[in-house]
């Protein structure tokens, strides 16, 4: 899984800001060329829907570059730009979700009476075993077979890397929620992936 293209430092990542502030469009470019695709799988991960998640990758960027003079350098460019995503695609996901009988903020049991029945101790890296694609692929599979609750906290969380808080936060729910729904979100999508690999035989289960 080598790159030919390095990664950007941050010193690169806000040259390249400071440009844009300036208003060199080839700079703004630069950067969206570089996190497009992050972005919209965050939102896609979040929205569950392609449209929902073009439309937030857009607005994000929209967003990003009318309002770069309120980015202060405290963190990475790629930070800042997630928590607006992440804005981008709640609210979606809210006006969407204003029309179903499933809400965001619905209440789920977080009590400890329902277990996991299998689940498998990981000792090497998935992707050792599996390129890239097929593992992202198996990952966002399992992703969207769980509740919405569960979903949105382990997207906030682990993929777009907010803290507790700020995942407690942009839900609107407390800080104990977040926690047991991240829990019940990790082992799930345990369980799930386990079962994937095993129906690809013995050997791809080997390593488990």
């Amino acid at each position: 899984m080598t790159e030919s293209v390095s990664k950007p430092d941050a010193s690169d990542e806000l040259s390249l800001v400071e440009r844009a502030r300036a208003g060199d469009a080839e700079a703004f470019t630069e950067l969206v060329k570089r996190y497009d695709k992050k972005i919209y799988r965050l939102a896609k991960h979040i929205t569950q829907n392609d449209e929902d998640a073009e439309d937030v990758l857009q607005e994000t960027f929209l967003k990003a570059y009318e309002h770069l003079d309120g980015f202060q350098g405290n963190s990475r460019f790629y930070t800042w730009i997630v928590r607006i995503g992440v804005n981008e695609a709640l609210m979606k996901l809210r006006k969407r979700k204003s029309s179903r009988t499933v809400s965001l903020d619905e209440e789920i049991d977080t009590g400890e009476e329902m277990m996991v029945r299998e689940i498998a101790v990981w000792d090497g890296n998935p992707e050792d075993q599996y390129s890239k694609e097929e593992f992202r692929a198996m990952l966002d599979d399992a992703l969207a077979g769980l509740k919405p609750a569960f979903r949105e906290v382990f997207t906030l969380r682990d993929i777009a890397e907010l803290s507790t808080e700020e995942t407690a936060e942009r839900l609107h729910i407390s800080i104990a929620a977040v926690k047991s729904r991240l829990l019940r979100a990790r082992l799930q999508l345990r369980e799930k992936l386990t079962r994937l690999f095993k129906k690809k035989g013995d050997d791809a289960f080997a390593y488990l």
